[in-house]
């Protein structure tokens, strides 16, 4: 009986980036991914920069953008009650249909009265807002404990779940729910930027999987490729 060894494709990574060159993508088309993710992610003011700029028109109004707007950067100066009563003016009835982001937003809040050196309300908040919701759900009781943690350390931004005090975490909790917004306007909610580098890395785990060697793009911020 014999056995054949399975042969592993090898793509060298000065092939790989000639057919990268060989790829032909146009500035237009480039210019309009541009423009989604701004419109998508609500920077007006870029995008009436970059309408100016490359003549790419955004699509939609761009003053329809001013409601995400103002509540994204509540949300980011972390004033989350301000950004609850945005939304429930602008779409009364997307947080009771959505527990799961009003519970991040109300999470949200109480990171903020830790971050303030506010325990008492914060504990208050958390006992009257979120304790049964913890008792409900396996996860949101995680998420709970976990900022909670925070109160234990004199310095809770230098602690294990320091990260919850990050300006990312804001940011994420942003993306959210301006995501929420836009599907509850039947309107693309993910940039296609965004779709596109979750093909790319989908792609790069099938090639793995199949064990090809491939110079694989290690840091997609800047768009390194192992040597």
């Amino acid at each position: 009986m014999s056995y054949t060894a399975e042969k592993v494709e090898e793509i060298t990574k000065e092939d790989w980036l000639d057919r990268l060159q060989n790829l032909h993508i146009t500035r237009a088309d480039m210019n309009r991914i541009i423009m989604n993710y701004l419109v998508t992610e609500g920077f007006k003011e870029a995008a009436e920069k970059f309408k100016m700029e490359s003549g790419i028109q955004p699509g939609v109004d761009l003053d329809t953008l001013d409601e995400r707007i103002k509540i994204r950067d509540a949300i980011q100066h972390g004033k989350i009650q301000d950004a609850l009563s945005l939304v429930n003016n602008l779409h009364p009835e997307l947080l009771d249909c959505d527990k799961t982001l009003y519970f991040h937003l109300q999470q949200q809040h109480l990171i903020e009265l830790i971050r303030n050196k506010d325990i008492e309300g914060a504990l208050e908040f958390a006992q009257n807002n979120l304790a049964e919701r913890g008792q409900e759900n396996p996860d949101i009781l995680n998420e709970l404990e976990r900022t909670l943690a925070l109160l234990a350390f004199e310095e809770p931004e230098n602690s294990p779940f320091g990260e919850l005090l990050h300006t990312s975490q804001r940011q994420k909790v942003a993306s959210e729910l301006n995501a929420a917004i836009l599907e509850m306007e039947d309107r693309e909610s993910t940039p296609k930027l965004a779709n596109l580098l979750k093909l790319l890395l989908w792609s790069q785990s099938q090639l793995d999987k199949k064990k090809v060697k491939y110079p694989k793009m290690v840091d997609l911020a800047k768009g390194q490729i192992e040597s």
